[in-house]
């Protein structure tokens, strides 16, 4: 064999092995990430119109229950808390994959004035909504699926979006206006397209 061709064909052989050996690294580190299920902008608007009232209860009870100038990001994950972030008083506490009966999960609720009654309830209503996460704020970030590297958010506002508001949450990218005060959302995690798959 052309001792050009076989070193072609070794290089080929060497660049599939360390292509193929990334990819099941990022799968295993990941939890499976290239065979979870993949959504798409349907998807998110057929769960949003089978379970609307389910959707704003959480959004509702989960504002009801965030204290006054305090930010707070809750993700259920398989059990866990997969995201548990709080601001307060100018400080930011990054808490990732905490098991729910932790002492440190009962050192955060003390700080938000919530017992586990006020997590396991939100945990319950997102359930209800077949979402995962919620975030605080004017919008609400109500956390729908992971999908992939990404996930899909409703964005629901107190007050219907005037024409200002609609302009800058619909970029038909990252932000799609749907309806009235909500506003759906791709975010496309640390690598990977930001924008809605299909769209752009």
């Amino acid at each position: 064999m052309n001792k050009v061709l076989k070193a072609f064909l070794i290089l080929i052989g060497i660049l599939f092995t360390l292509a193929g050996g990334f990819f099941l690294f990022i799968h295993i580190a990941f939890e499976g990430i290239f065979t979870e299920p993949s959504y798409f902008k349907a998807d998110l608007v057929e769960n949003f119109e089978e379970r609307k009232t389910h959707i704003f209860e959480a959004k509702n009870y989960f504002k009801s229950i965030v204290p006054k100038e305090t930010f707070v990001k809750v993700e259920f994950e398989k059990g866990q808390l997969g995201i548990f972030h709080i601001k307060k008083n100018g400080i930011y506490q990054n808490n990732w994959n905490l098991d729910i009966d932790s002492k440190k999960v009962d050192s955060l609720l003390q700080v938000l004035g919530w017992t586990k009654t006020e997590l396991n309830t939100l945990k319950s209503k997102l359930d209800k909504a077949n979402c995962v996460s919620a975030a605080s704020g004017n919008p609400v970030n109500i956390g729908w699926q992971r999908s992939g590297m990404g996930m899909y958010f409703y964005n629901i506002f107190d007050q219907n979006l005037n024409d200002s508001l609609i302009s800058e949450y619909n970029d038909s990218c990252t932000y799609i206006f749907y309806k009235d005060n909500v506003v759906l959302e791709y975010g496309g995690g640390a690598t990977g397209s930001q924008c809605f798959p299909g769209l752009k």
